[in-house]
């Protein structure tokens, strides 16, 4: 029997990409579901892309928004009981040099990707300590591991979430909740889509652009299906997708020569060319 049967997974983001693919996947290994995102056509989709039978209740919230998430945290406590699985998944990009991003526009990121991370924790790590039992996976990216040009907003976000949840791996520990941080690489996903260009985008931005289409390739299935390998395996950290154990090694070997004028990144060569999960410290 899946380890993840009768729990109740909650999972940020759900209405698309690796948020509704980890739903498909927790409900067919019998999960319950507290799914959430700011799309209700969306989200409803996901609801009817379930397995039959799924125990499965839809929520629109705002990620960004402190009272709506703590409000979230109640009602899934009110209609399910507890939650043992929270997967604070919801995310955005914000396209721009440092130059060129307003202080507006920083905003708007890290609202949604950092200050979403932390509410959600906050809001819902009380109850999995009280019970003794849990896992918070928070989603970061492997622009949580390296800095690259014109995504200063997107990494400020993403090496904060990763900050956030290796402070929770000492933390927690003796609790019987656990931590983990997933790195995702290229995913297919419509991230870019639901994203913004800065208001005062130029040709640096252009280049990112038409870079990011040759490098989201790996399907939202697959990085879902390494995360709950990852969670099954107890993994604290999960790095997962096109080109991320790259970008993981180029941090660790060449801490402080890994940006893109050093030809890392443009290379044809690659430290790993396996474009799915492994396990790291």
């Amino acid at each position: 029997m899946s380890q993840f049967a009768g729990k109740v997974a909650v999972i940020t983001g759900a209405g698309s990409g690796i948020g509704r693919a980890l739903a498909q996947q927790l409900a067919a290994k019998g999960a319950r579901l507290a799914l959430s995102d700011v799309n209700g056509e969306a989200l409803d989709a996901t609801l009817q892309s379930l397995t039959k039978g799924t125990d499965a209740r839809a929520y629109a919230v705002d990620v960004s928004k402190r009272q709506a998430v703590f409000a979230h945290a109640e009602a899934v406590k009110r209609d399910f009981g507890t939650a043992h699985i929270v997967i604070n998944n919801a995310g955005v990009t914000v396209v721009g040099t440092v130059a060129h991003t307003s202080i507006e526009e920083y905003e708007w990121q890290l609202g949604i990707n950092l200050w979403g991370v932390i509410y959600g924790t906050k809001a819902f790590l009380p109850m999995l300590v009280e019970q003794g039992e849990g896992c918070i996976v928070n989603i970061s990216s492997v622009f949580g591991l390296v800095g690259y040009p014109t995504q200063s907003a997107y990494n400020i976000s993403k090496f904060g979430v990763r900050g956030l949840t290796e402070c929770l791996w000492s933390e927690l520990d003796g609790t019987g909740v656990r931590a983990v941080c997933v790195h995702p690489g290229g995913i297919r996903t419509n991230i870019d889509k639901a994203g913004r260009r800065c208001a005062a985008a130029g040709k640096e931005e252009d280049q990112f652009n038409a870079a990011a289409v040759k490098l989201l390739l790996t399907p939202p299935e697959a990085c879902a299906g390494d995360i709950i390998r990852g969670l099954e395996r107890g993994d604290r950290r999960i790095v997962t997708g096109n080109k991320s154990t790259t970008l993981y090694w180029l941090s660790r070997l060449l801490p402080t020569a890994y940006p893109p004028h050093s030809g890392c990144f443009r290379s044809k060569r690659t430290v790993w060319t396996q474009p799915h999960c492994r396990r790291f410290p």
